[in-house]
This record gives C-alpha cells, structure tokens and sequence, in this order.
C-alpha cells in the first residue's frame, strides 16, 4: 500500500462529508470500491461551527491504494468533484510510501453499537488476527453520517507498536468503512493527543 497525495482546491467542503467524498470518488474511480484495503484520510478542515467549513488552501485529498492500482489511481488528478453540492478540484499527487511507527493514531474507528468497553474489546481481536500486539488507548466519542445510518466511534491510538506489526496496521487499518476515513492510521508522535485533535 502507497499513499497518493492529491492537492484539493475548492471553497468549502460540508463539516460532515466523509460518505459523499467516498461516493464522488467512486463514482470518478470505481475501482476504489473493489479493493477492501482502499482507504481515503480524513480531509483536514479550517476549524470552526459554520456549514460549510471552509477548506484551507493547504488542503489535501490522501488516498491509500495498492501499490499496483497507484497508477489508475492517478487518473484523479485534474477531476472536479461534486461533492455533497460543493465543488473540489484534484491537483497532481504525490506518491508516499507508508512509514512505520512505534505509535499510530486514527482519527475516528467505527464501533457499531459497541460502547467504550466493548469497541476496545472488538479492536483488540482485530488487532489479535493482525498478529499485532500494542497498548490501546480509546479517544472520544463520535458521530458522522454513514450510508444508511449514523455511524457512531472514537478516536484510537496504538502504541508500543514494532516495525512490521505497524505496518500492517497501517495497510490494513481497523473497523470498517475505510473510504469514509474510518480506521485510517497515521504516524504520531505521542500518546498526549488521543481526544484532543478535530
């Protein structure tokens, strides 16, 4: 897995649009939704309440994709998407290759119906079939507007991670709904911001 790193110009993006992001690229790149290790990050917004939020101009569109399909996937740049009404154009991407770290950190995993005690508990079988030993910790509670219904997760950082073990997280991710940016894990330095990044 490669990550490709997409310049993202536009005005605004809904707070919540990860589900019409991961539609609007499917539908320009329907090979996306054929490889369950597909994953989109989370688009980094100018913090704030309005709606829409305002995109910065330091704005990036980061798929992770096999290796092989990098090249297809590629084809991206220079669209414009429609997502969820608001218009963003792709620029040329960058290839990045996924770096392993003793600690990663995602965003938001989604836990079904599970509470705190149950998500932790479902992660660490994830985890247990990944061959992937690490110490978890649960960041808070939230919500985003899923296909058909809202998925509810938190915040999760994995620590104390070997080389191999983080890779393998990292092009497996955990959870399910990937092309939503769930269960996407990045390099972190620190277990100190698990609940306080937006």
């Amino acid at each position: 897995m490669v990550d490709l790193v997409f310049p993202l110009h536009g005005r605004t993006l809904p707070r919540d649009h990860r589900w019409a992001l991961a539609q609007a690229l499917t539908e320009a790149l329907p090979g996306l939704a054929d490889d369950p290790l597909a994953a989109v990050h989370p688009v980094r917004l100018v913090p704030g309440t309005g709606e829409p939020a305002l995109l910065s101009a330091r704005a990036r569109l980061v798929l992770r994709v096999a290796r092989g399909a990098a090249d297809a996937a590629q084809a991206l740049a220079g669209r414009t998407l429609d997502v969820a009404g608001c218009a963003v154009h792709l620029g040329t991407p960058q290839q990045r290759e996924l770096l392993p770290h003793t600690t990663l950190y995602a965003h938001f995993v989604d836990a079904g119906a599970a509470d705190e005690v149950g998500f932790l508990a479902a992660m660490g079988d994830e985890l247990a079939r990944l061959e992937v030993r690490c110490q978890r910790v649960c960041g808070r509670a939230q919500r985003l507007r899923g296909p058909d219904h809202t998925l509810q997760g938190y915040s999760l950082m994995l620590h104390g991670l070997r080389e191999a073990a983080a890779l393998r997280v990292l092009e497996h991710g955990l959870g399910a709904h990937r092309l939503m940016g769930c269960g996407v894990f990045v390099p972190h330095k620190s277990a100190a911001a698990v609940g306080e990044i937006e």
